[in-house]
């Protein structure tokens, strides 16, 4: 009996350690510089995203107006965005923003969603290539939600999935000393 439960362990604790492989991004790692996105805004404007992070901290997040887990996380990314958005950051001059990469393929569904879900933040953009997003191609999305932390120098400070909270994060960015 007690081998059968350790085997039963066994291969729970190996099941668990394969799905979270499955579900973690290889492609981007802490530490490096974030690669950049061009894309245009739902007016049409291209956002560069060396532009946004400059001075700031930017949660970049990956999402779709399809997608049900990213619309259940909207009231938490909401609240991240006015819970910061004003905060003072020792070393990011222009404070903290988020910025949309939508994985849509429909423009009206997009800016349907940003509007219904209340993403107030300004940065929102989109290729309008769905799951051939070149977004989601540079960045090594295959799931969403998935968003990276990025920090006013451009690099990549945490990586998240599933709607995990970066508060734990961006709190220490806000003690950090120069």
């Amino acid at each position: 009996m007690k081998q059968i439960i350790v085997a039963c362990v066994a291969l729970l604790a190996f099941t668990f350690h394969t799905q979270a492989q499955e579900y973690s991004n290889t492609k981007m790692s802490v530490g490096q510089k974030a690669p950049e996105l061009a894309f245009p805004n739902p007016e049409g404007k291209t956002l560069k995203l060396s532009e946004i992070t400059k001075g700031r901290v930017v949660l970049l997040d990956f999402w779709a107006s399809w997608c049900g887990p990213c619309r259940r996380a909207s009231p938490e990314l909401v609240a991240l965005y006015e819970k910061y958005k004003d905060a003072k950051f020792p070393t990011a001059k222009k404070g903290f923003t988020i910025l949309s990469v939508s994985l849509d393929k429909n423009k009206e569904a997009w800016v349907a969603a940003i509007e219904q879900d209340k993403l107030t933040w300004p940065y929102h953009m989109s290729d309008l290539g769905s799951w051939n997003s070149k977004g989601a191609q540079i960045y090594g999305v295959q799931f969403i939600p998935q968003s990276f932390l990025l920090g006013p120098d451009g690099k990549i400070i945490a990586k998240y999935t599933m709607g995990a909270d970066p508060s734990v994060d961006i709190d220490k960015l806000l003690k950090k000393k120069h």
